[in-house]
């Protein structure tokens, strides 16, 4: 594992300090404006220009970049150890089977887990999907209730949406207040006896807000109610410990933590594990199996490993774990810094934007470096076109969240999303082209 920055420097060759030359990379205040530079180094896809201009990178939140070290740790399993895993037979078998299950100790160590509770899904879509079908088949029946909250992301809305209608359970909605945080009073007022489980997001994709997880939890637990979280914006971005968390399950995606796409991670506490059934059935998650169905329990593989049917994702396991060596390379506490200077940055250039309505809280504490908003006199998808022709990558539209739009009065944003390679001058550059653009609108607008 990489212990420090010096040896995640190490690693890149030394380009990431020879190409800003660069001195000391860590500072109280976040990663230092050389430090940025040096980091950015070890991601390829920021070398390229897009209309001309720099890419500015500004969609984090939908997926993030690569570094170079994740990129050959993939390429790497595929050029010398790609076979499918096996701890007993030929040599680059027991190599991949040593690298994923390495892989799942290191996903385990990152959030306080046992690796016996760790699950690889595909993401988590697939993570929410396998807890839906396979602790909802078993526990759901009519009349349970299921309470989300209104900002819940598409991920975490389809698939209960169609746990109800199979098992003939109940959506309830605990509601968010002006600026869409959730309204706590209102989650206590929706708990009841009947509520099974109670589920929402720990980040906002939209707001970027920091929920209160751990007294969402036990309000929910004090009922005796089941507790999913959907972290795939939490884990990438502040620390997130499963021991003191207060769920049963939390799901998180790769490819939002410099990790590669199609693979991520469910948790759960093992008790919930070994109660739920398979989500599905082959290869890997049973052993030894005959012919009897009756005799089925007997041979299924233990822990999380049981929902892990037929050949895994290696080489997305591999790029994971090498995508968390270096957040711990930078650590945690140090990119926390460092968003929060760009949450105050961003809120300071990017309010006095004439025409720009800020979609959430406009305040910087307990929030990471997301940005929703709307511009005046243009279309969410004129803004991100016009913003593309500069270089600089946005998102925009509902944001797979359509019910929290309209309830803070829209129904599609523009996104800036930021992360540990965001500059405050890609701040600057932002806020600069959106004062062009509001400046091009008053002049079509003046008579003539």
């Amino acid at each position: 594992m990489l212990a420090s920055r010096r040896e995640f420097v190490g690693l890149l060759g030394g380009v990431a300090l020879s190409r800003s030359g660069a001195g000391p990379l860590r500072t109280s205040g976040g990663l230092s404006r050389q430090g940025e530079d040096g980091w950015r180094a070890a991601f390829p896809a920021l070398e390229q220009r897009i209309g001309g201009n720099r890419l500015c990178y500004l969609d984090s939140a939908a997926t993030t970049l690569r570094p170079a070290p994740v990129i050959d740790e993939i390429a790497g399993f595929y050029r010398s150890d790609n076979a499918n895993p096996s701890a007993s037979l030929h040599t680059l078998a027991r190599r991949a089977h040593q690298r994923y299950e390495s892989a799942r100790v290191e996903v385990a160590r990152f959030i306080g887990a046992d690796p016996a509770e760790i699950v690889f899904t595909r993401g988590t879509t697939e993570a929410i999907n396998l807890v839906a079908a396979a602790w909802g088949g078993a526990n759901l029946k009519a009349g349970d209730e299921i309470l989300l909250g209104i900002a819940e992301h598409a991920s975490n809305l389809v698939p209960w949406q169609l746990a109800a209608r199979r098992t003939g359970a109940v959506l309830r909605f605990f509601d968010v207040d002006r600026s869409g945080r959730p309204a706590l009073d209102d989650v206590r007022r929706r708990v009841t006896a009947r509520t099974r489980l109670v589920t929402f997001a720990h980040v906002s994709n939209v707001l970027g807000h920091i929920n209160p997880v751990r007294e969402m939890c036990d309000i929910a637990r004090r009922r005796g109610a089941t507790v999913l979280v959907d972290a795939a914006q939490s884990v990438p971005h502040i620390p997130v410990d499963v021991r003191t968390l207060g769920a049963d399950f939390i799901a998180f995606s790769g490819h939002k933590m410099l990790g590669p796409m199609g693979v991520g991670v469910l948790w759960g506490r093992r008790a919930a594990l070994d109660a739920m059934p398979p989500y599905q059935g082959g290869s890997n998650m049973a052993h030894e199996v005959g012919t009897d169905p009756a005799e089925l329990d007997a041979h299924l593989s233990p822990g999380g490993l049981k929902f892990g049917a037929g050949t895994p994702n290696v080489a997305g396991a591999i790029g994971l774990a090498a995508a968390i060596r270096v957040l711990n390379a930078i650590g945690m506490r140090e990119l926390r810094a460092h968003e929060e200077m760009l949450v105050e940055r961003g809120l300071e250039r990017l309010l006095p934007v004439r025409g720009l309505t800020l979609v959430g809280p406009a305040e910087p504490a307990d929030r990471i470096a997301v940005f929703s908003f709307t511009l005046e006199g243009y279309t969410v998808a004129a803004v991100v076109r016009a913003l593309d022709e500069e270089g600089i990558a946005l998102r925009g539209g509902d944001l797979a969240s359509r019910p929290l739009l309209q309830r803070l009065g829209t129904s599609a944003a523009i996104r800036a999303s930021c992360y540990l390679y965001t500059t405050p001058g890609e701040i600057d550059r932002l806020a600069t082209a959106l004062h062009r653009l509001t400046r091009r609108r008053r002049l079509l607008e003046v008579p003539r």
